[in-house]
C-alpha cells in the first residue's frame, strides 16, 4: 500500500522543499521560526514538524495592492511640463 503524504513534515524535509526553491533555509532558522511561532509545529518527542502547506505558502509572493493614483503621478512626472 503506497504512503500517504502528512502534511506534518520533519525540518530536513521543510529546508529541502525551500532548497528545491532556489531558497536557501537551513534546518536550524525553520527550527527557529517554529519556536518563534512563525510557522505551526509539534513536537512528539525529539523531533520537530511544521506543516508542509505553510512552508509551501512562504514560497508563494504576496498580492499587493497598489492604488493607481499612487503610481500614476511617478510614471509621468518627467512628462509633465
Amino acid at each position: 500500500m503506497p504512503r500517504v503524504a502528512s502534511d506534518w513534515i520533519s525540518l530536513k524535509e521543510a529546508a529541502e522543499i525551500f532548497a528545491a526553491a532556489n531558497v536557501p533555509i537551513s534546518r536550524s532558522t525553520i527550527g527557529r521560526w517554529a519556536r518563534e511561532g512563525k510557522l505551526q509545529s509539534i513536537r512528539p518527542g525529539r523531533q520537530v514538524y511544521v506543516r508542509r502547506a505553510e512552508v509551501r505558502s512562504m514560497l508563494r509572493p504576496k498580492r499587493r495592492r497598489v492604488l493607481a493614483e499612487d503610481v500614476q503621478p511617478r510614471l509621468f512626472g518627467d512628462i509633465e511640463g
